[in-house]
């Protein structure tokens, strides 16, 4: 067996170093800044490390300290976002989650005319820029009411990821045998019941992957929110960029704030990714 050259592996190495420095600098940097003063924002040069750690930025986020910025309580805001951030992205992850279920099975198990060509219909959708549906959606949205309303923006979120859901979850339903379907159909069990009590818990890898793609998906909305939900239902990553005043930047605040909004979807995907990787490989086996 021929050894790979000693040059290659060492460009191998520096490769894999210069995309994990590229990858993980943003998140040190976002992290390091969270805990600095705001004294040493000013600094020149800025230090890699803050000389005086302090945990003021997040203190005055969870409500510990008192803290307003632009007029307004800094950490009632905070809660408030956080709050329709989950809401939302799980509202669409379960929808999502439900709608590609039920939508891939008819796809996959069903015979009716025009079957294919309604479902490389809807996942040619994804090739549609999302700015190019904004003011019609915008017009929508006002027409029934759901400007700044958590449906509005879950409906928005589904319609976006829905496509890419349902192209997954027909992958992996190709890939199941039948037996056990037929096998209830000939005890008479029903096409939902099948779906829910045989399909569902033999494709959860597809399901999960399918939930975690959307999660992440929502969770790191920015322009959607910004126009559709601007106020009451507004998410960290609207929040957050409003502590860059037209006279103050409030790095701090960002920073630690940026700092808590990435926490949930690196422990979900730290926690979740064995199954999101098997569900993702999971029709690439037919």
């Amino acid at each position: 067996m021929t050894r790979t050259p000693i040059y290659i592996r060492i460009a191998v190495w520096a490769g894999v170093a210069v995309l994990l420095l590229w990858s993980l600098a943003p998140i040190y940097w976002t992290l390091a800044s969270s805990i600095t003063p705001t004294v040493e924002f000013s600094d020149k040069p800025l230090h890699l490390f803050p000389q005086m750690p302090t945990s003021e930025h997040y203190q005055r986020l969870v409500g510990l300290m008192d803290g307003h910025f632009g007029g307004v309580d800094v950490a009632q805001g905070f809660r408030l976002a956080l709050f329709n951030s989950i809401v939302t992205s799980a509202a669409a992850t379960v929808l999502c989650v439900l709608f590609s279920l039920l939508a891939a099975y008819a796809f996959a198990r069903l015979e009716f005319w025009g079957r294919d060509i309604l479902f490389y219909a809807v996942v040619a959708t994804m090739a549609i820029p999302g700015y190019a549906v904004i003011i019609p959606l915008f017009r929508l949205m006002v027409a029934t009411g759901q400007i700044d309303s958590y449906l509005g923006v879950t409906l928005i979120y589904v319609s976006a990821f829905l496509p890419l859901s349902l192209w997954l979850m027909k992958g992996v339903l190709d890939a199941l045998p039948r037996s056990l379907e037929e096998a209830a159909r000939m005890d008479g069990a029903g096409h939902l019941r099948i779906l829910f009590w045989i399909i569902a818990p033999i494709s959860a890898p597809g399901l999960t992957a399918t939930a975690i793609l959307t999660f992440l998906g929502a969770w790191g909305q920015y322009v959607v929110p910004l126009i559709f939900s601007p106020k009451q239902a507004k998410p960290l990553t609207v929040l957050i960029p409003e502590f860059a005043g037209k006279n103050f930047v409030d790095y701090g605040l960002i920073m630690a704030g940026g700092s808590i909004a990435i926490v949930v979807p690196c422990l979900l995907v730290i926690f979740l990714n064995r199954y999101l990787i098997s569900g993702l490989l999971a029709g690439s086996g037919k």
